[in-house]
């Protein structure tokens, strides 16, 4: 039986990271959101210390549409969740979808060797991957039932 075939959060991610600052409107996000073709955004941080948030649809579906509030008068820092789980581009994937697992998270900030954005991976994208990669070294007969070794 051959070994699985090792595959890096970096080889799944989407490799533009779409941000909008922690000032902006909800409204503006949803429009850059909409206009992007994405459901999330990457807040920007203040400063170097400072760590980065993730704004996602279901946020504002929760925090905004849900509860009657106007887009308009609210800013991107009052939904956002911060901090976001940050996953090294050279993780295997398999742990990263432990840990959203884990974490009850659809999606992760990528990051590189110095903590900068190059990507955001979801659990739909590393799970897909990683069914591929299983391909043909199944060890589930026609039947369902596992083959005996």
């Amino acid at each position: 039986m051959s070994e699985p075939r090792h595959i890096n959060i970096g080889d799944v991610m989407t490799r533009v990271v779409r941000t909008v600052g922690r000032m902006a409107t909800v409204k503006e996000a949803m429009e850059l959101m909409r206009d992007a073709g994405v459901s999330s955004l990457a807040v920007e941080r203040r400063d170097e210390r400072d760590e980065f948030g993730l704004l996602v649809v279901s946020d504002i579906a929760r925090e905004v549409i849900a509860e009657n509030k106007s887009p308009d008068r609210i800013n991107v820092y009052e939904v956002m969740s911060k901090p976001v789980l940050t996953l090294p581009v050279n993780m295997d994937i398999k742990y990263g979808v432990r840990l959203l697992v884990k974490f009850h998270l659809s999606r992760a900030l990528v990051v590189d060797d110095k903590r900068t954005p190059v990507g955001i991976v979801t659990l739909r994208d590393m799970v897909l991957r990683h069914v591929e990669s299983e391909g043909s070294s199944s060890s589930l007969s026609e039947s369902g039932r596992e083959n005996p070794p």
